[in-house]
């Protein structure tokens, strides 16, 4: 049904409506400050409207700073360094416990000042280590610093981004060794897989070296266990730089390292391995000012075309590792 008398009547609008809007907005009439005034006008029923250019306001970005543990007792484990002064020790009281005998009571602190964080050793026994370095006075972190404690070892990370920092190092720390800082055994074995699967599709040539420290055992014995860690990290330290981006440098475990040498014949890996002799006898291995003499033996093997797995190969390297020892240590024994 058309009911004519229920139609809302159409408004009608003044003839010059437009022409005055136009007009209010015109360029010509516009405030220089940037602000349009639109007065009430009546007959148009135009109602006051301000636009206001706003200036850009600087936004901080939030920062975070917090600890890894990459080398001890629990490892992976994360700590935020929320509160201004933040400890670590041995003592229940300690914001992170470490449990460990060369751990001191109240060991360092971490502390916070002005969004900068500092890291201080309170007194310990064994020391607090910046980047390898005894620290004796106070010192600024930067993003990536591992500390040690003991035989404990904090990576710092810091920033906005400390959350992809987080998990990029969980990655890190499956393929590191977290003392050394070189590749650890369970790197070092899918690189070796790797290869020898490479080595037996192109025919190429393989070498593997097995090599650890001279008594060892007599230097942690002597000297303490923070210093056998210290001539592991140096020796890594030391050795990988030699290494190219095509190989691999591992620990292998305990004092024992690997080295993988793709495309290598029994010649050039000899070579490799009295090399590095050379650079471990020459170097002069020190800590806490005391000098530590350090050799190593290198046993050399050459993958074979009946080497089925990493297991026989790695033997065949160990088995001459064993002779280099059995034949006086410092030296280098293979396949010649």
């Amino acid at each position: 049904m058309n009911d004519k008398s229920n139609r809302r009547p159409t408004p009608r609008l003044s003839p010059n409506i437009f022409s005055k809007r136009q007009s209010i907005l015109s360029p010509t009439n516009a405030p220089r400050s940037g602000i349009f005034d639109l007065d009430r006008d009546d007959d148009d029923s135009i109602e006051t409207t301000r636009v206001t250019k706003l200036a850009p306001q600087k936004i901080e970005t939030p920062t975070e700073a917090c600890l890894v543990q990459i080398y001890g007792p629990e490892i992976g484990k994360r700590y935020e360094l929320d509160v201004p002064d933040f400890t670590v020790g041995r003592e229940l009281s300690n914001n992170i416990v470490v449990d460990l005998d060369n751990v001191s009571r109240r060991h360092c602190a971490f502390l916070n000042r002005g969004g900068k964080i500092y890291v201080a050793d309170l007194g310990s026994t064994n020391g607090t280590f910046l980047n390898g370095e005894e620290l004796l006075t106070e010192k600024l972190l930067s993003t990536g610093d591992l500390i040690k404690v003991g035989s404990a070892i904090f990576k710092f990370l810091y920033g906005g981004n400390v959350e992809a920092l987080y998990y990029e190092e969980i990655y890190r720390m499956t393929i590191v060794d977290g003392l050394t800082q070189v590749n650890n055994k369970r790197y070092f074995l899918e690189f070796l897989e790797r290869e020898m699967s490479r080595c037996r599709r192109y025919e190429r040539d393989l070498a593997l070296l097995m090599f650890d420290i001279d008594h060892f055992k007599r230097v942690n014995d002597t000297y303490g266990h923070l210093a056998g860690d210290a001539v592991l990290r140096e020796l890594g330290a030391l050795l990988k730089t030699r290494v190219r981006r095509e190989e691999c440098f591992a620990r292998y475990g305990g004092e024992e390292f690997a080295l993988v040498l793709p495309e290598t014949g029994l010649k050039a890996a000899r070579s490799c391995g009295e090399r590095f002799c050379s650079l471990v006898a020459e170097h002069e291995f020190a800590f806490e000012g005391t000098v530590i003499p350090t050799t190593i033996s290198i046993g050399v093997a050459l993958m074979q075309a009946d080497t089925v797995d990493t297991a026989q190969f790695i033997k065949l390297a160990d088995a001459q590792l064993y002779r280099a020892k059995h034949e006086g240590r410092n030296r280098v024994c293979g396949p010649w």
